[in-house]
C-alpha cells in the first residue's frame, strides 16, 4: 500500500514539474528537462527511435523506449557512427528542439534541419538553431545513420525485411524523426501541419528525396533544399550527380564489402563493433540512399515528370561556384580527358558550353562540376514541379563572394542561412544578407512564401518561378535582385546528356 501511495505521489509531483517549469515537457518516452537561453527554450538528445544496435543494426528505426523519471536534455548526443569522430556512436538517434513558445497553444510554424556531410558524416551539434528559432518558428534538428551503417544493402538483410528491400536506413531515421515531430511537436508550442524540412548538401539531397518518397507523405507542407536534388539516373559507376544505384546494383556491392572484411552473412557483420564502420575504407563507395523500390520507388525525374511525388511548396537553390569544391584538377588537359572519360558522345558539346581557360579551367569550366552536381538537378526540379504541381516553387543562386577568379563554395550558405555572422570574421554585407536569408527562410516556413505576408517591405521581392517564366533569386549581400537562371542555355545541354543517359539500355557505358 506505501508503494503505491508513493507511485502516486510521485506521479502527482512529475505532472506538476510539467505545468509549473517550462523547461519540463512530456513526450512519447516521457518527461524531458531543457533550458531556457535568450527567451528560446532549448532541449537537446532527445530519443525519438529505439538505439539501433545490436540485431537492430541495419533495420528500420524502431519505437522509442520509454524511459523512467526526467531525462536530462541539456546536452547534444553523440554523433552517428563516423570517420574522425571518436566520440561518435551507433546509439544516435536523438533530435533537439529551439522553441521562443511561451505554451503549448502557440501554434508556431516548425522547421526540421536535416544536416549535410555526403552521408558519411555529419552530426546536430553543428548547428546553433537559437538565431532562426528567435524569428518565431520552432526549430527541430534530426540525426540519421550516416556511412555503412546508414546505407548498405544486402540481399540477406533485403530478405529479412518486411519491404523486401534493404539500403536506405538513414533516410527512414529522417522520416522516423517526422513522424514524431507530428505527434510530439505541438508539446512544445509547434503545429504538426505547418511543417517545413530544410538541409544542405546530403541534407538538401534527402529533402528532395523526401518530397519523392510516399513515406513522407503528409509529414511536411514545404521543403528547402539548398545545394540539394537528386534527379540523375542510376549508374553502376558514381559520379557527383550521377550517385544513385538500384537495389540490384548495392546487394552486389554490399555483397562485396561482407567478403573484404571476412564477414560470410549478416549475422557476421552484426557482430562487428562499430569502430568497424567508422574507418575511412568502410565510409566510401555504397554510402548512399538508393532507388531501393519502397523508400525511393524509382528515378525521381521520372517520378515527377509523371506526378508521382510530394506537391509541397519548395524553396530550392545552389551557390555559384560550387565546382570550387568538386571541380577536381585546374590543369585544363587533364580536365578535358576527364570531360570526356564521364560525358562520353557529349564531351565536346559540354565543353562548349562549359570553356575552359587556356592556363587552368577557370570559374567557367568549373560551372560544369557545379551544375552536373548541383544546379542542373535544382533546375530540373523546379522545372518539373512548376510545369505539372499546383504549389509554388522559389529558386535561389547564391552569390556571395569577394573575388572575380572565384564566386561562392560548396556550404558557405549554411551559416547565413543560419544566420551565424560574428563581427569579427564576417562584413557588413555579410550580415544584412544573413538577415535576410533567416528572414527569407523563415517568412517560407510560416506563409509558405519567402516574401511573407506583405508586411516587410525591406525584403526585396522575390517571384515565384513559373513554367512560362524561368526567374531566379540571386542573394548577394549588395542586395537580393531577380534574375534569368544564370547558364541555363548549358543547362540544357547538360539536360540532353542526362536524358541520353536516362533513355541508354546500356546506361552510356
Amino acid at each position: 500500500m506505501r508503494l503505491k501511495v508513493f507511485v502516486a505521489a510521485l506521479a502527482a509531483i512529475l505532472a506538476g514539474c510539467t505545468q509549473n517549469d517550462p523547461d519540463t515537457v512530456r513526450v512519447e518516452g516521457g518527461l524531458v528537462k531543457g533550458y531556457s537561453e535568450d527567451g528560446i527554450r532549448i532541449f537537446k538528445g532527445i530519443p525519438f527511435a529505439a538505439p539501433p544496435v545490436g540485431d537492430l543494426r541495419w533495420k528500420a528505426p524502431q519505437d522509442v523506449i520509454p524511459w523512467e523519471g526526467v531525462l536530462d536534455a541539456t546536452q547534444f548526443a553523440p554523433a552517428p557512427v563516423q570517420a574522425g569522430v571518436p566520440e561518435s556512436s551507433e546509439d544516435c538517434l536523438y533530435l533537439n528542439v529551439w522553441t521562443p513558445a511561451e505554451s503549448a497553444e502557440a501554434k508556431l510554424p516548425v522547421m526540421v534541419w536535416i544536416y549535410g556531410g555526403g552521408f558519411s558524416m555529419g552530426a546536430t551539434s553543428y548547428y546553433d538553431c537559437k538565431a532562426l528559432a528567435s524569428e518565431g518558428v520552432v526549430m527541430v534538428s534530426i540525426a540519421y545513420r550516416v556511412g555503412r551503417l546508414g546505407f548498405f544493402a544486402h540481399p540477406e538483410l533485403s530478405a529479412e525485411s518486411a519491404s523486401g528491400t534493404s539500403g536506405n536506413y538513414g533516410l527512414l531515421d529522417q522520416i522516423k524523426g517526422l513522424e514524431w515531430v507530428r505527434d510530439n511537436i505541438a508539446a512544445f508550442g509547434g503545429d504538426p501541419d505547418k511543417v517545413t524540412v530544410f538541409g544542405e548538401s546530403a541534407g538538401g539531397i534527402s529533402v528532395s528525396m523526401l518530397c519523392a518518397s510516399p513515406l513522407a507523405k503528409g509529414l511536411f507542407r514545404g521543403a528547402i533544399s539548398q545545394s540539394g536534388g537528386s534527379f540523375g539516373p542510376v549508374r553502376e559507376i558514381s559520379y557527383p550527380g550521377e550517385n544513385m544505384k538500384t537495389l540490384g546494383m548495392s546487394e552486389k556491392e554490399g555483397l562485396e564489402y561482407a567478403q573484404s572484411v571476412g564477414a560470410t552473412s549478416i549475422e557476421d557483420l552484426r557482430k562487428m563493433d562499430a569502430s568497424n564502420f567508422s574507418k575511412p575504407a568502410a565510409m566510401t563507395g555504397g554510402a548512399w540512399p538508393i532507388v531501393d523500390g519502397y523508400v525511393i520507388p524509382d528515378d525521381q525525374y521520372r517520378l515527377y515528370e509523371n506526378g508521382k511525388y510530394n506537391d509541397v511548396a519548395v524553396l530550392i537553390g545552389y551557390n555559384s561556384d560550387e565546382g570550387l569544391s568538386f571541380g577536381g584538377t585546374d590543369d585544363p588537359a587533364q580536365y578535358k580527358r576527364q570531360v570526356r572519360e564521364r560525358y562520353g558522345k557529349f564531351a565536346d558539346r559540354l565543353l562548349k558550353a562549359y570553356p575552359v581557360g587556356k592556363d587552368k579551367v577557370g570559374w567557367s569550366g568549373r560551372n560544369l562540376a557545379r551544375d552536373a552536381a548541383f544546379g542542373w538537378h535544382t533546375w530540373s526540379w523546379a522545372r518539373l514541379q512548376s510545369e505539372n504541381g499546383k504549389s509554388p516553387v522559389y529558386l535561389y543562386f547564391f552569390d556571395q563572394h569577394s573575388g572575380k577568379e572565384a564566386g561562392s563554395p560548396h556550404g558557405q550558405d549554411v551559416a547565413f542561412v543560419f544566420m551565424d555572422m560574428p563581427d569579427s570574421t564576417s562584413s557588413e554585407s555579410d550580415r544584412t544578407l544573413s538577415n535576410m536569408m533567416g528572414r527569407y527562410w523563415t517568412n517560407f516556413a510560416k506563409c509558405l512564401d519567402p516574401n511573407g505576408d506583405g508586411s516587410d517591405s525591406t525584403l526585396p521581392h522575390w517571384p515565384e518561378f513559373k513554367s512560362d517564366n524561368h526567374v531566379t533569386m540571386v542573394l548577394t549581400g549588395n542586395g537580393p535582385y531577380s534574375s534569368a537562371v544564370p547558364d541555363e542555355e548549358s543547362m540544357e545541354v547538360l539536360d540532353s546528356y542526362f536524358k541520353w543517359r536516362r533513355d541508354s539500355t546500356t546506361n552510356g557505358e
